[in-house]
């Protein structure tokens, strides 16, 4: 790690200073914004080409996440681990290319690196504090999608390609532990709910309702797109264990100038599953020691509301105060962690000389499915441990986000978890991170 971590400092500076000189230079006699809010690509607009290339049909994507995280308390060993994420993509929008009216292809790249310090450090969290590391170092074709639409934008009909997190309880990934990013759902079970970086060849259906949208999906159920580490060709897999459903709806009201967003949606996966705890003869299979019970059938629910609820026009027209609230369970049947609580809220526009800059801060629960708990109990009494018992982790996050230009966020954070892993054996854990996103 420590090989790795001052290298790319050193490079997120020598970029941050480029870029702080290298676009005003480029478009000096255009008359462009280059504040924070301005064109939102460090390195610029290419003169104009690229913005040229975008209202033609190609608008290309390369971007750059890196995560550091140390802890101050917890784990077995005091440390630091760097963990990053490249993406590479284009979206060509086919009616602007002449080729198809309302029809549009993405193919995206995804490549990651590093090291874990949930891992590294031994804090045994049940969610990592460096969100960008899940899945592990893999290179990959995360998307490669064909999208059409009909009537006017009332239907949207997409196959190909696609993480589930794309489209099904998505949520924004600001803060750096893993329960304020991404899909909930992915994130507590993610053996078969898989979120980005990986893909699966799914479709889907959604209807525009105005005030909303109503949506569902196919998605081909198979572990191989999680164990395959370097996939960066639109393979098919054989040996399908079955078909992901899932379905939301939502509604997104604007009250006054305040706009909400209130999703509610859950899934079906037709795939057989052992039981998490009773074997084959109805009795806990810890203490018996026969086979987990399969049986088909796994399902869970969620939602999530975002809602902002002041406006800060004086310091930045897109500014003030939102709330969030995400809520998800997993069937007690087969899930390890069966629920998740997070909520927090999102402040911009703090101060005039810095309109762009946010503060972030969230609470969140993840549980135990407490069969498993029971299970882990009958064990210590059985003589046959001792093993802990878990129960819930509970983490606190507080972050504030510097946009010293467009394309670049540098966010400092701090998060602090209870019960790492559900364990009260365990310590908990202070960690320090620095999450920087860029925007080539």
């Amino acid at each position: 790690m420590r090989q790795r971590t001052f290298p790319v400092i050193a490079l997120a500076v020598t970029i941050y200073f480029w870029a702080a000189v290298a676009p005003a230079a480029d478009l000096a006699n255009t008359g462009t914004d280059y504040s924070s809010a301005g064109v939102p690509w460090l390195l610029g607009d290419w003169d104009g080409a690229r913005t040229r290339l975008k209202a033609g049909g190609v608008d290309f994507q390369l971007g750059y996440v890196g995560e550091i995280a140390g802890n101050a308390t917890g784990g077995f060993r005091r440390q630091a681990a760097y963990a990053d994420q490249w993406v590479a993509g284009v979206t060509l929008d086919l009616g602007r290319l002449g080729l198809l009216r309302d029809g549009s292809v993405q193919v995206t790249f995804t490549d990651r690196n590093g090291r874990n310090l949930s891992d590294d450090a031994g804090l045994g969290t049940l969610q990592e504090v460096q969100e960008i590391y899940g899945r592990g170092r893999t290179a990959r074709l995360t998307r490669f999608w064909y999208n059409q639409k009909f009537a006017d934008g009332l239907l949207e009909w997409k196959i190909g390609r696609m993480p589930f997190s794309e489209d099904f309880s998505a949520f924004s990934c600001d803060f750096q532990n893993l329960t304020f990013c991404g899909t909930p759902a992915g994130n507590i079970i993610s053996n078969y709910i898989y979120n980005w970086p990986i893909s699966q060849w799914a479709t889907r259906l959604k209807i525009n309702l105005g005030f909303g949208y109503f949506q569902f999906a196919a998605f081909d159920q198979n572990p191989k797109y999680l164990g395959v580490q370097q996939a960066l060709l639109p393979a098919f897999f054989s040996e399908s264990t079955g078909v992901l459903l899932p379905v939301e709806f939502a509604w997104l009201p604007k009250f006054g100038d305040l706009q909400g967003g209130y999703k509610l949606g859950g899934w079906y996966d037709t795939s057989s599953a052992l039981d998490v705890v009773t074997d084959i003869a109805g009795g806990p299979a810890v203490v018996t020691g026969l086979p987990f019970v399969q049986s088909r059938g796994r399902y869970g629910a969620y939602v999530n509301f975002l809602q902002q609820i002041t406006r800060n026009s004086v310091v930045n027209p897109r500014g003030g105060l939102s709330l969030f609230l995400n809520v998800t369970v997993a069937d007690r049947r087969t899930a390890l962690t069966d629920a998740q609580v997070a909520g927090g809220l999102v402040y911009s526009g703090l101060f005039r000389p810095r309109p762009d800059d946010d503060i972030g801060f969230a609470v969140g629960m993840t549980q135990v499915n407490s069969r498993v708990a029971w299970s882990e109990t009958l064990q210590n009494l059985a003589g046959l441990g001792p093993v802990p018992v878990r129960n819930s982790e509970y983490i606190v996050e507080a972050y504030y986000t510097y946009r010293p230009l467009g394309g670049l966020e540098i966010r400092p954070n701090v998060q602090y978890v209870v019960d790492p892993g559900g364990m009260s054996q365990n310590r908990n854990a202070l960690v320090f991170g620095l999450k920087t996103v860029a925007n080539f």
